[in-house]
């Protein structure tokens, strides 16, 4: 019988310990991520309400939400919130992230309150801005009125609606993606900036040269992070409007959880959001695409 050495039995009780260590990971992953994903997908080929046996249907969930037009209706409704809260809340950031890495009075104070929306629960905030864009008590229509102006159907039109949800959902992220460019920014070398200056190269001429290409990275990762949590819309058309008014609000998310909690669709609410995830997948390897070439040329 083969003797073993003091190294090979402290190494041996280092690997045992090791395993220990990642042993609650695992069961969470299991339990939380691998199950529900193979659940899912066994889902997809059945016909389920929680409380009957499952029926095998095979592509039948596919076949039903091809010839769904509430779920094509809430594909482009989300479709539009991107349209609309992506290059917005880009552009806000990357001006506020630009604005507070200069040395301004209270710069620490005003990055704390840009990022205290974004710890703020969704629902308190959603309440708020539903309280907000009130057609007949909202602050907002209030002080449309004191200016002799007609108060605005913010969430009761189908037209604004959505557009008053991305406004909504800008002013609630937005401080994550400022801290984002913040550090971007901040990683960008000062003498680039002294050697433009020095070549007579004007500020937006140092923006877009210098510092555009330089932060490419973390604009990639706000674009890809916005276009993720921006497909995951659920709280704010829940909340502010169930969907409505006519499903101008209905998000995919929304209508998924519809589908599975209200009507115990389960498998076909598993086919949407498999095909969902193919969506959001094909859609942030184009940005990428689209991002990271419109950058460097």
């Amino acid at each position: 019988m083969e003797q073993r050495t003091p190294i090979q039995t402290e190494k041996e009780k280092g690997d045992r310990a090791g395993y220990l260590f990642v042993l609650p990971y695992i069961i969470f992953f299991l339990v939380f991520t691998a199950y529900p994903l193979i659940f899912s997908f066994i889902l997809v080929f059945h016909r389920w309400n929680i409380v009957g046996p499952m029926q095998w249907i095979g592509l039948g969930n596919f076949a039903t939400l091809l010839h769904d037009p509430l779920f094509w209706k809430s594909l482009w409704n989300t479709a539009r919130f991107l349209i609309i809260h992506i290059p917005l809340q880009i552009a806000v950031a990357l001006v506020l992230a630009e604005i507070l890495n200069q040395h301004i009075r209270f710069r620490g104070f005003f990055r704390a309150a840009f990022f205290l929306p974004v710890v703020i629960s969704g629902v308190v905030v959603t309440i708020l801005w539903q309280q907000l864009y009130s057609t007949d008590t909202g602050l907002i229509n209030l002080s449309l009125s004191k200016l002799g102006l007609s108060r605005v159907p913010w969430l009761t039109s189908t037209t604004l609606a959505m557009p008053s949800i991305a406004i909504m959902a800008t002013w609630k992220n937005v401080g994550f993606y400022v801290v984002l460019f913040l550090a971007g920014l901040q990683s960008v070398p000062r003498n680039l900036y002294e050697v433009a200056e020095l070549d007579g190269a004007s500020k937006i001429q140092q923006f877009l040269k210098i510092t555009i290409p330089v932060i490419n990275p973390v604009v990639v990762l706000v674009v890809i992070l916005s276009t993720i949590n921006g497909f995951s819309l659920f709280i704010e058309p829940y909340v502010m409007t169930s969907g409505g008014p006519l499903n101008s609000t209905l998000s995919t998310f929304l209508y998924i959880y519809k589908e599975a909690f209200s009507f115990y669709k389960m498998g076909y609410a598993a086919s949407m959001g498999f095909v969902l995830a193919a969506v959001i997948l094909s859609v942030v390897l184009v940005q990428r695409k689209i991002v990271e070439t419109d950058t460097y040329t």
